[in-house]
């Protein structure tokens, strides 16, 4: 299937937002192939998750986001996080410096694209990025600039988030450089509870205004929810309770995964999730059941 036949179906299927990763492998790259989709659809939101910010400047970032933005007719979320894995520095040369630096330097780049989306010149003298008497071109036409989703796992990165994004991504802490079954104790219960927290107190008045999301890496509808995780929890060094219980899973049959959900924005006030496009038709019908809700 095609690129914007896929666009399509996501959209027909009922999935609110179509995402790109940004890793240099044989995906397609991020901003081409989100203004084709959007292109392709009436309805369907795409975005970035997400762009590691240290493979682009952040001039250049805000104005291909604003064009995208106005070439969706605001359907475009701009999804950040600070670089993480090793593979993708190394191939393409660039240095992966250590974690706080690339913190660092994402909370300034944040800054500035943030301005330039705004009407007035940009003046930005900083550690990392410099510009001047810079107006951003288009101005994008959702009203400050595109919905902003950060991403990460540790606490200085989601941290920023709930300063800075609309949208504050939840995942494992992948400060390793790599994703494997080493990363996934960081997803139980008890470390989301920590990282809802984190969140939450480093959002302060404008707590209210964040959207949770949780990127799920595993899904499968299933008769079986119990004997499925006995046997997959040891893989992921989890417990089964812990492993039944993590924001990052979704075993079960689509009522079971339902009321997990459902269960999980009570507690965390998790209400936007991503999964991957290999589930796109088995979790249809999940989808239609919680539409709405």
């Amino acid at each position: 299937m095609g690129w914007r036949a896929l666009a399509r179906q996501v959209e027909d299927l009922g999935y609110s937002t179509l995402t790109v990763a940004d890793h240099f492998d044989d995906g397609l790259a991020p901003i081409p192939a989100l203004m084709a989709a959007a292109d392709a659809t009436t309805s369907l939101r795409v975005g970035t998750m997400v762009l590691a910010n240290d493979y682009r400047h952040p001039v250049v970032l805000a104005k291909e986001a604003a064009t995208l933005d106005v070439l969706s007719g605001g359907r475009f979320e701009l999804g950040l996080g600070a670089g993480w894995m090793a593979t993708d520095y190394a191939a393409a040369g660039i240095e992966l410096e250590p974690p706080g630096r690339r913190v660092d330097r994402l909370e300034e780049s944040l800054r500035v694209i943030r301005s330039i989306f705004g009407s007035e010149p940009v003046h930005h003298d900083g550690r990392h990025y410099r510009v001047t008497d810079l107006v951003g071109y288009p101005p994008p036409v959702t009203p400050g600039g595109p919905k902003i989703v950060i991403g990460g796992g540790g606490k200085r990165v989601l941290c920023l988030a709930a300063r800075h994004a609309d949208v504050v991504a939840l995942n494992v802490n992948l400060g390793a450089g790599v994703m494997d079954a080493r990363a996934f104790p960081d997803g139980t219960p008890e470390a989301t509870d920590r990282k809802v927290r984190w969140v939450r107190e480093a959002a302060g008045d404008r707590g209210e205004d964040i959207e949770l999301q949780v990127r799920v890496h595993l899904a499968m509808i299933t008769d079986d929810r119990t004997g499925v995780i006995e046997e997959l929890a040891p893989a992921f060094h989890l417990t089964p309770a812990e492993a039944a219980a993590t924001p990052h899973a979704m075993v079960g049959t689509v009522t079971q995964i339902a009321e997990q959900l459902l269960a999980q924005r009570e507690r965390w006030g998790i209400s936007y999730l991503g999964v991957s496009g290999e589930q796109l038709h088995a979790l249809a019908p999940l989808v239609a059941q919680l539409a709405g809700t």
